[in-house]
């Protein structure tokens, strides 16, 4: 116990460690449909499946993979918002044995390219609005399939029938279509747990976005610990509010992996900024989990109309917050809005998704990320020129990955000897409560969302106008942090910062362009030239 001091804070009930079953990820579905085939698995707006009718369409999904040319350990990318369409193929991608991308579907087409190429995808469902993109991605890296789907196909989605007149080589099919060509006969593949269900992609501990090499052991195992500390959550009988995309492994894993596991009803949310949909469903569907970022709670609470007492939002038990540091004045407010508990949380794309949590009904520590979760082992590494105590945080568990996709050299400098090194600088109390002081890497999480400051300082130093530009955090309230850029012009150059925000809308997703543009005559540098960002966030 003195070696891990945090086990005598857990929740009630809550072990401290636990017994993993063998089985793909796949089976945390099927074995809730087996509990629960009739109960509503996904809600989304006029449009409700049970759980034997998601089984069955992912099951769908896979016969007509398979029959398309899926073979086994191939890569498929999901290019979808939180969207029925999303889990089915998600499902169905593992079922037929082969490995999910989630692909960001708001991404311009050179981050679709080199996410791609990287996890060597060879098919894409994708979101019909995005079709020119897709397209385009298509024909440049020569997949195998796209398959297109929208609302309308969730009109009849169970009744397709196998058209004779289209042919399986196709490049490019309508979901509808794609489906029809599940045929009886298929099996669903023998799938070792041990084989990689998941390429996520994250900012990596160092360096820039890797896929991640997700094992379906890791993804279960991560699904079972968060499962444990919902203690005040019941199997069959909660609401799930899955806002955060499901293509960022925080949304896949709490949101998704978690809620179907325990049988619960999954609300499908495309849009999280859609905070009146976020409020009509908590209210109209007794939302008693809802996982978000620090932003999503902070707009709930000033929402005239929640202020206004116009929703009731009393059958909230427990909400987690992850992606970036939680304000202690939104968790105060959400927590008397609603009367649950709002805990931060931490993890990384690297150990999916959670490490950490504070306690759902115990001690809630103001500026902690909070305990190791079950069978989690955590250590401070001491930094050189850190005061005693602090140091770099190094993990230890059974969600952690299995290393980087096909990179062995960032692999090897992540992972030492089974301990994940985080890149974030650390202390533990006496408790064994967790709190970060900083960041090693310079990874900017903006409402959760990943950015690489390197990324976008690419695409700036793309204007001729610029002869310097560099890019960091700063900190706000609604979205943890946004992206500033200090740009050095040429010498009788002139530019506004519309015209550069304007400009890096076309290589860049929304929440990675520069919120604000900060012109200066020069940028702070170390002698051997390194721009010291510290320095350059203090220049007004």
């Amino acid at each position: 116990m003195t070696d891990k001091p945090w086990l005598s804070h857990y929740d009630e009930g809550v072990a401290g460690t636990l017994v993993y079953p063998a089985i793909p990820l796949q089976a945390l579905l099927t074995n809730s449909a087996q509990k629960f085939p009739d109960h509503i698995c996904l809600h989304y707006f006029d449009h409700r499946f049970t759980y034997e009718q998601v089984v069955q369409l992912s099951r769908r999904v896979a016969f007509a993979l398979q029959n398309i040319g899926l073979q086994q350990g191939q890569s498929v990318g999901l290019v979808l918002p939180n969207i029925p369409q999303f889990v089915f193929a998600y499902f169905g991608v593992l079922i037929a044995g082969g490995v999910v991308v989630p692909l960001n579907p708001v991404y311009t087409l050179t981050e679709l390219e080199g996410q791609c190429k990287q996890a060597e995808v060879q098919w894409i469902i994708g979101w019909e609005p995005r079709k020119k993109v897709l397209q385009q991605l298509t024909n440049d890296l020569r997949l195998q399939t796209l398959i297109l789907t929208n609302d309308a196909d969730l009109d009849g989605v169970s009744s397709f029938q196998e058209d004779k007149q289209k042919k399986k080589n196709e490049r490019e099919l309508s979901f509808s279509m794609f489906l029809s060509f599940s045929q009886n006969g298929r099996e669903e593949r023998v799938v070792s747990t041990n084989s990689t269900a998941v390429l996520q992609f994250s900012g990596g501990t160092t360096g820039s976005s890797k896929a991640v090499n997700t094992l379906h052991r890791n993804l279960v195992a991560n699904t079972l610990q968060f499962r444990e500390w919902l203690r005040c959550l019941a199997d069959g009988q909660e609401h799930f509010l899955a806002a955060i995309p499901l293509s960022h492994v925080y949304g896949m894993v709490i949101g998704l992996n978690v809620g179907l596991a325990m049988g619960a009803t999954i609300h499908l949310i495309p849009d999280a900024r859609d905070v009146q949909a976020i409020l009509r469903i908590i209210q109209d569907q007794n939302i008693s989990f809802f996982p978000g970022v620090p932003a999503m709670f902070y707009a709930i609470n000033q929402n005239p109309d929640v202020v206004a007492k116009k929703y009731q939002l009393n059958s909230i038990k427990a909400c987690i917050s992850g992606s970036a540091p939680l304000h202690p004045d939104i968790r105060r407010d959400f927590e008397a809005l609603t009367g649950g508990h709002l805990v931060e949380g931490y993890g990384l794309s690297e150990a999916p998704t959670a490490t950490h949590c504070n306690p759902i009904e115990g001690e809630n520590r103001t500026g902690s990320i909070g305990l190791p979760l079950p069978d989690v082992d955590c250590k401070i590494v001491p930094i050189a020129g850190s005061p005693e105590g602090i140091g770099e945080l190094w993990v230890k568990g059974p969600q952690v990955m299995s290393g980087y996709f096909k990179q062995e050299k960032e692999t090897e400098s992540a992972l030492k000897e089974g301990w994940l090194r985080t890149g974030d600088t650390g202390r533990m109390d006496k408790d064994g409560y967790f709190y970060l002081l900083g960041r090693n890497k310079e990874l900017i999480k903006v409402g959760g969302f990943q950015v690489w400051p390197r990324e976008v300082e690419e695409v700036l130093m793309q204007l001729t106008e610029i002869q310097e530009a560099a890019v960091a955090g700063i900190p706000d309230l609604s979205k943890g942090e946004l992206v500033k850029a200090w740009v050095v012009l040429r010498d009788g150059q002139s530019l506004d910062q519309e015209k550069i925000k304007s400009f890096c809308r076309n290589y860049l997703a929304p929440f990675k362009v520069p919120a604000e543009v900060k012109f200066v005559k020069s940028l702070p540098k170390t002698p051997v030239g390194k721009v010291m960002k510290r320095e350059l966030i203090n220049i007004k």
